[in-house]
């Protein structure tokens, strides 16, 4: 197929290390263009990577009639309105995580998506580990799913970096608690019905810098995480099944260049002495999600994660923010 031909949305550093490397890597992807509100801020990036074409606004890009899909990595308070202009000039948009700050902020993006592809990027379900991990799941091998449990964590106090100003939807919960939701609803395939939360404020800052919760999915099936932008950098995921448990070492940055593992421990020796691993090799997560998103847009074809698989999150992310206010369970709008 010809390569869909990409705009950036800014410069921002999780583009500049992560997506666009990915995109560049792939005969599929063409990035064309990057735009940024400091001009000479988008042509210094534009000659690192070699990209044609730098713009000044973003309504430059939005009016190139060469691309054709945008990539929306700005902060959280502008994913919705700057992937609602990029549609209404008739181009595509992967929006990275989370789509919006509320799920009805979310929904607003409806109508636009009648008449382009939007998606909310989450590389990780693009990973072999994660695709081998639920085909395990779905064997049967491990027995009946009982719970899963996450840990994510960074730290950053940094009063400038984005991820710690309240005001435009920074905070753990909406910068890494929606990936510890996702892998939830990945493994149980299912959505979950409530949920309850503890969250810790940063008294300075005001966002939250570690969140915990515990959601009930149905059945006895229980997801618990607890996510932290002040703790050590540390990430893991552990999925317990009646008669085995699957554990994903680097579960959410898994590096592009070395080889991942999951291992699969039938529980009979402790210390991971009963666990086999599976090794993958390297491959570039941002990649394979750039190359989803580019045959959908070429090929005319659904998406395998839609809008509304983003608005769903972005409920359960309403209903854990209901529940630090209630201190109660919360029921999760399906």
């Amino acid at each position: 197929m010809q390569p869909v031909r990409w705009g950036i949305l800014s410069t921002a550093k999780i583009g500049r290390t992560k997506v666009v490397p990915g995109l560049m890597k792939s005969p599929l992807c063409d990035v064309v263009a990057v735009a940024s509100r400091d001009e000479g801020t988008a042509r210094a990036m534009a000659a690192e990577f070699g990209i044609p074409k730098a713009y000044g606004s973003y309504e430059a890009l939005f009016a190139d009639p060469e691309i054709e899909a945008i990539y929306n990595p700005l902060p959280n308070h502008l994913h919705v309105p700057m992937t609602l202009a990029a549609a209404a000039a008739g181009k595509h948009v992967l929006c990275e995580k989370p789509i919006a700050i509320t799920a009805g902020e979310a929904e607003q993006l409806r109508q636009a998506s009648s008449q382009v592809l939007i998606a909310e990027a989450f590389m990780v379900r693009h990973h072999p580990q994660w695709h081998r991990a639920r085909e395990i799941i779905q064997s049967g091998e491990i027995g009946e799913l009982r719970a899963i449990q996450i840990l994510f964590a960074y730290f950053n106090s940094d009063p400038a970096n984005i991820r710690n100003k309240a005001d435009i939807g920074g905070g753990g919960l909406l910068d890494i608690g929606c990936y510890a939701i996702v892998a939830g609803r990945y493994f149980f395939d299912a959505e979950p019905v409530r949920a309850v939360t503890l969250m810790d404020r940063d008294p300075a800052f005001g966002v939250d810098r570690t969140t915990s919760a515990l959601m009930d999915f149905g059945g006895g099936r229980q997801l618990t995480f607890t996510v932290s932008t002040q703790s050590v950098p540390y990430q893991r995921v552990q999925i317990l099944g009646t008669k085995g448990r699957i554990e994903i070492e680097i579960p959410f940055n898994a590096p592009p260049d070395v080889p991942t593992r999951i291992f699969v421990d039938e529980g009979t020796a402790h210390a991971n002495r009963s666990a086999r691993a599976i090794e993958f090799p390297a491959v570039d997560q941002y990649q394979l999600q750039g190359e989803a998103f580019s045959r959908a847009v070429r090929e005319g074809s659904n998406l395998a994660y839609d809008l509304e698989d983003a608005i769903m999150n972005m409920r359960i992310l309403d209903a854990l923010r209901r529940s630090e206010d209630s201190g109660a369970w919360e029921t999760i709008v399906l």
